[in-house]
């Protein structure tokens, strides 16, 4: 049985930080089907469209009839191990550094033969497991054999941790704490067990009910920041920046209407403000010193997660301002994944349909709780995905962009 993580000490300060390495992360474009699926937490695999053959490496040719008719599709995920191995020495440093690492081989029950890394509650060979697959620290997507019934202290499994971003004895900083997602949000972090939270307060001259309860948390701590004034976010960023295992940006403004229903630009300068420069600024003083932290052992610096809006992926014309500064800070977090790339701090890109809250008073169900989607996030942090689309409004929105953006788009003019 896996043996639960304690509490890491705090880092000795004379101790040199290690200089973040990742796993090999070249990988052919005709297996990206895997790391793109493996980002929102599905295993999938190419298909023959004309056998029906499941393919395993992921190729572009079938490996049964030669067809070049392959789609990517979910895979079931069960399957028998059939042989393992521990591996204690490697050429790459990242494994190196990382030594015992167990490796075994999966028959899927829907037929070809997987590499997988074994989670360390599989019993020996053969005994039935289920495939699931994750991002390693590369970002690119790989195979984990799980028991097919969860164990005590699953998570907590040394291989696994280190391809998930479990806020469990890790520190975390939520950017405003003044809105009722920011506030589910602190609670799903106490109860997920991180043993420090540092939380944004802007304005903090006007009261907040809300704040003065998660005072009474020893785990918390308030903090003044307004992610529109570069000095507090450059102050903020060198008190705590150095010690942040997880960043969380849900700072947010929000107002209704689009273009001609509001006469100036002020609103829209304000969404600007908050939703993409807010961003830009943390990144810029936060997103350094936490890619240098990637591989600081039980310290490292591990996520960093936006709160966006599904509406970044087409427009939403009742809310259109606030829809176009999401979807540019959409277009920013990109490239702060892709700066982030090789770190081995996961950038995830939360993509809720409208929340329960004032803005959204006027739009009809389904919307999403601030509780329900602080859980989506807690959700993604423990699996290590990228892009997480919570709600059932997320869902179809999700579906009918991913169907036709063009339609979804005639579809918003009404």
């Amino acid at each position: 049985m896996t043996t639960p993580i304690v509490k890491p000490k705090r880092k000795n300060p004379v101790v040199r930080t290690r200089v973040p390495l990742t796993p090999p992360g070249m990988r052919a474009r005709a297996t990206l089907g895997l790391t793109a699926a493996a980002a929102e937490g599905r295993f999938a695999l190419p298909v023959c469209r004309d056998c029906g053959a499941v393919q395993y490496p992921p190729r572009e040719v079938c490996n049964n009839c030669l067809s070049e008719r392959l789609e990517w599709r979910d895979q079931p995920g069960g399957g028998e191990l059939i042989s393992h191995t521990t591996v204690r020495h490697s050429m790459e440093n990242y494994y190196l550094q990382r030594m015992p690492w167990r490796l075994g081989i999966v028959k899927l029950d829907n037929g070809p033969s997987v590499v997988a890394n074994v989670h360390g509650d599989v019993p020996p060979p053969p005994v039935r497991v289920t495939i699931g697959a994750r991002l390693d620290k590369a970002g690119q997507g790989v195979l984990v054999a799980f028991p097919e019934k969860d164990t005590p202290d699953m998570a907590d499994d040394r291989q696994l941790r280190e391809m998930t971003c479990d806020p469990k004895f890790r520190k975390v900083f939520i950017t405003d704490g003044k809105t009722a997602l920011g506030q589910a949000l602190v609670r799903a972090m106490v109860a997920a067990g991180a043993s420090l939270i540092w939380v944004g307060q802007p304005e903090p001259w006007i009261p907040s009910a809300g704040l003065e309860e998660l005072r009474k948390i020893p785990e918390v701590t308030i903090i003044p920041m307004d992610v529109t004034d570069s000095v507090s976010v450059k102050r903020v960023g060198g008190e705590i920046g150095v010690k942040v295992d997880i960043l969380i940006n849900n700072a947010e403004y929000h107002r209704n209407y689009g273009i001609a229903a509001r006469y100036g630009v002020e609103v829209a300068r304000n969404e600007m403000d908050v939703n993409y420069f807010g961003l830009l600024r943390l990144g810029q003083e936060f997103g350094p010193v936490m890619r240098s932290r990637g591989a600081d052992g039980v310290n490292s610096a591990t996520a960093w997660v936006n709160i966006l809006s599904i509406f970044a992926l087409a427009n939403y014309p009742a809310h259109g301002t606030f829809a176009a500064s999401k979807a540019a800070a959409h277009s920013l977090a990109q490239c702060l994944r892709a700066e982030m790339n090789g770190s081995g701090v996961r950038v995830m890109n939360i993509f809720p349909g409208p929340i329960d809250d004032e803005w959204n008073q006027t739009l009809r169900p389904p919307k999403i709780s601030p509780t329900a989607l602080a859980n989506a996030v807690l959700k993604a942090l423990k699996d290590g995905v990228e892009d997480v689309y919570p709600g059932e409004f997320a869902q179809d929105w999700l579906a009918r962009w991913r169907d036709n953006p063009k339609v979804l788009e005639r579809e918003q003019m009404g």
